[in-house]
């Protein structure tokens, strides 16, 4: 597994994250978002339309040329070719060749995007500020806006299967959906911390983590 933060920080556990390596990214911009498609293959988004690539497992990342000079907050990549990256503004990409090139996609927002998750290679999510959700069923080509319910922002969502997910974001935010993201239930945290990722290891098991 890879994680990634400030200041082009890459750091990779072979052992379910008992001990961390630091990697070279090669870059000095802060990075937000990572997917892995499998071990050796991978991207990274960042500040200033930071795109890493990397197909040996993290010991060489290349800088990839993207589609704006704004910011990519969240990244998800549904095979090897295609992905999409959200950002700054209801910014949107969009690659069907490994992020050599991006094809920018208009939202009709103009609040910030956080995360993204794909629960098949058509059908995904992806959640940002004042409570935005975006829903789309042939794979990023066009999304549909929706609402969760709250304006609280929305920094992280991980869906188990195409109806079940659950989102997270500010003061503690934690909200769940069973029909695809149509409509959200607030869940009790327990915390108001910003919670900024989710992620489930199968339908029942999951972690959230934040400020």
């Amino acid at each position: 597994r890879t994680a990634v933060g400030d200041s082009g920080t890459v750091l990779r556990t072979t052992d379910g994250g008992n001990t961390w390596m630091t990697q070279t990214s090669g870059s000095t911009r802060d990075l937000y978002g990572v997917s892995f498609t499998e071990p050796n293959t991978g991207t990274i988004v960042g500040v200033q339309e930071e795109v890493l690539r990397t197909t040996d497992g993290g010991t060489n990342w290349v800088h990839q040329e993207s589609i704006t000079y704004s910011n990519f907050y969240g990244v998800q990549f549904t095979s090897a070719s295609t992905g999409i990256a959200v950002g700054y503004g209801g910014m949107m990409g969009r690659t069907t060749n490994g992020g050599t090139t991006w094809t920018n996609l208009r939202t009709g927002l103009v609040s910030s995007l956080y995360g993204v998750w794909f629960a098949t290679p058509t059908t995904g999510v992806a959640v940002g500020a004042s409570g935005n959700v975006l829903r789309t069923t042939n794979g990023g080509t066009t999304w549909e806006i929706g609402f969760c319910g709250d304006y609280r922002t929305l920094y992280g969502v991980h869906f188990t299967d195409v109806s079940t997910g659950v989102a997270v974001g500010s003061s503690g935010t934690i909200m769940r959906t069973t029909d695809g993201g149509a409509t959200w239930t607030d869940q009790t945290s327990g915390t108001k911390r910003y919670l900024r990722a989710v992620s489930f290891a199968n339908a029942s098991a999951g972690i959230a983590v934040g400020d």
